[in-house]
């Protein structure tokens, strides 16, 4: 899904046979194009339109993904379209998952609470003798 103009020429030349032998993918990657676009220049207010041109005529995946953007449209097109991002808060949820994975069963709360609390840089120094 990168821009077509950061393929190699083996690249661009694969795509184009994989493209001339299946009209469905031709279809599901102008979509996908398209839609890498809208999220790349944050144009939310050009979904609607891409959801009805998916729905129209993709394959059925593609068909699929439209209907489930769809349902969500307002919260999709405030984020293809705000300049908000829940990315940190989303990287500090994964982290204390990963943590409370990694100790199940073999630690108390407190320890989970510890290695929660402490930032990785810090006890990375601790660690180091620093």
């Amino acid at each position: 899904m990168r821009p077509r103009e950061t393929l190699s020429q083996r690249q661009d030349e694969r795509l184009l046979q994989v493209r001339l032998a299946c009209p469905d993918i031709t279809r599901a990657c102008d979509l996908a194009r398209a839609f890498a676009d809208l999220v790349r220049h944050r144009r939310g207010y050009l979904l609607l339109e891409w959801i009805r041109q998916a729905e129209q005529d993709a394959p059925k995946p593609m068909k699929g993904v439209a209907g489930s953007l769809r349902q969500d449209l307002d919260a999709v097109t405030a984020g293809l379209t705000l300049p908000w991002s829940s990315g940190i808060v989303d990287g500090h949820v994964n982290r204390v998952k990963t943590l409370k994975r990694a100790m199940y069963g073999r630690a108390s709360f407190e320890l989970l609470r510890t290695r929660i609390l402490i930032h990785p840089s810090t006890s990375r120094n601790c660690r180091q003798g620093r």
